[in-house]
């Protein structure tokens, strides 16, 4: 068994306006983090291109197809104050969903034991019908509806240790009862969802805010406590993770104090609740992280977690 890391230099076609912290540097960051001879054992493949099939698991048609009439010939078009799109910017998200997908497909078979999907835009605050933070479509709700459908998986978790809670992924899982999404994220702090009493139509979402000045300690014991004994109630027969690194004490966005040992720490924790339940099989999706170095040193960290897991 193996890691593999999924990616496309399509990833740096997407451009947003300058000052923008998800910008097109993310992806050099990760690039040049991951290029050492540590990571050597790495499989490394290009993310395919999704396709509508897909979105439509989440996205209503008419959604998918306003995003794609927004994408213009030249220049960066503005969705919202928040989220933008240029010429590169749909292959590129499509890129993510393909490839998060196509992790799934690959660790349910057996052709890697865990993966690490690195695109860029991000996809947990897109909703059903709405573009926002950043994102356009829902990544990993659209992993784990892929899960279901092609896998005919009955159990499977979204873990979502972004900064910012995962808004989209939870309002297109809610009414899912087949999956489980757990997020853990800074309150108070944008968009504003997240309460713990938001808990999905079925008891299947479980938000975890955490106050400005979170500690590594503090939140190592808040997993342990709170969130691992019911990702192992659940016992998911897949992993997902949406690993947003901005949790960094470093990041511009938010006031969190992770390091990147406490990111190594949750990776390893969530790669024992797959090797417990789910056969090792976990699939990792990019959501956020803003200061270059801070990024690049935690995905090195989570990699190479994913890597010692899937030996």
């Amino acid at each position: 068994m193996t890691t593999a890391l999924l990616s496309h230099p399509d990833a740096t076609t997407h451009e947003t306006t300058a000052g923008h912290p998800e910008h097109i540097a993310r992806m050099h960051a990760i690039t040049a983090a991951l290029d050492g001879p540590e990571f050597t054992a790495l499989l490394r493949l290009d993310a395919p291109l999704g396709h509508d099939a897909q979105l439509l698991l989440c996205h209503p048609e008419s959604y998918i197809a306003r995003i794609k009439q927004a994408i213009p010939a030249a220049g960066i078009y503005q969705l919202d104050a928040d989220t933008h799109v240029s010429a590169g910017s749909l292959n590129a998200a499509l890129r993510a969903v393909g490839g998060a997908c196509h992790a799934v497909d690959m660790v349910m078979a057996g052709a890697a034991q865990n993966a690490f999907v690195a695109m860029r835009p991000p996809g947990h605050h897109a909703e059903t019908s709405t573009p926002m933070g950043f994102c356009l479509f829902g990544t990993v709700a659209i992993a784990a509806r892929h899960a279901h459908g092609a896998h005919g998986l009955s159990r499977v978790a979204v873990v979502d240790f972004d900064v910012h809670h995962g808004n989209g992924t939870q309002d297109l899982l809610w009414d899912e009862a087949r999956a489980f999404f757990i997020s853990s994220h800074q309150m108070p702090l944008w968009p504003g969802t997240g309460a713990a009493q938001e808990r999905g139509a079925h008891g299947n979402v479980m938000n975890v805010p955490l106050p400005p000045g979170t500690n590594g300690a503090r939140f190592r014991q808040i997993y342990e406590d709170m969130v691992l004994p019911q990702l192992e109630r659940f016992a998911p027969e897949l992993v997902l993770v949406s690993a947003g690194f901005d949790a960094h004490r470093d990041d511009p966005l938010a006031q969190l104090e992770l390091v990147e040992e406490d990111f190594a720490w949750i990776t390893g924790a969530l790669c024992d609740i797959a090797a417990r339940h789910a056969g090792g099989r976990l699939v990792s999706v990019l959501e956020g992280g803003y200061d270059l170095a801070a990024l690049g040193a935690s995905v090195a960290a989570h990699i190479r977690v994913l890597m010692e897991k899937g030996a």
